[in-house]
């Protein structure tokens, strides 16, 4: 199984993906946080999440290599978040084929796995370079989540919707 929720910012997607993590796991699942504290605001709402999440997850934390973080678990993976990791990766000057490419390596990966991406595609073209290719690459790897996922959520004002 593999599910995307997708959505915009403080839209509830990664609450409900968490539950939902959570209601189709056999076992605690792995919750693959991909976030890297570049300042006390980020740390503010990685703090939040935690509390979130409280201990019904276990928590790997890996900002570029997803792919390796979880190879060898039989656990259902929830990974939040896709739009930091591309991020992360973009900041650490990865190529879009590299971004792609761990892509289709969690993809292919035999495990239950659960992404959350933000929808940032719903705003201007940025004057600046750097937003725009993050908006483009960001908007390839949701395009390609959602095509191989066997479920796709959006999620608005706290609630999801199955779109697949």
């Amino acid at each position: 199984m593999k599910a995307l929720f997708i959505g915009g910012i403080k839209s509830g997607k990664s609450k409900n993906a968490e539950e939902y993590t959570l209601t189709h796991s056999k076992e605690k699942p792995i919750y693959l946080a991909t976030n890297e504290f570049f300042d006390a605001e980020m740390h503010e709402r990685v703090t939040k999440h935690k509390e979130q999440r409280a201990e019904n997850f276990i928590t790997i934390e890996e900002p570029l290599k997803l792919t390796h973080a979880i190879t060898n678990t039989n656990k259902t993976i929830l990974v939040e978040c896709v739009s930091m990791w591309v991020n992360n990766m973009l900041y650490h000057k990865h190529s879009h084929t590299q971004i792609i490419e761990e892509i289709e390596s969690l993809l292919a990966l035999d495990a239950d796995i659960v992404f959350v991406i933000n929808d940032v595609s719903c705003s201007v073209v940025s004057e600046h370079k750097l937003v725009r290719e993050f908006v483009d690459i960001n908007g390839k790897v949701a395009q390609l989540l959602a095509s191989r996922c066997d479920g796709v959520y959006n999620s608005i004002a706290g609630i999801s919707v199955k779109i697949k």
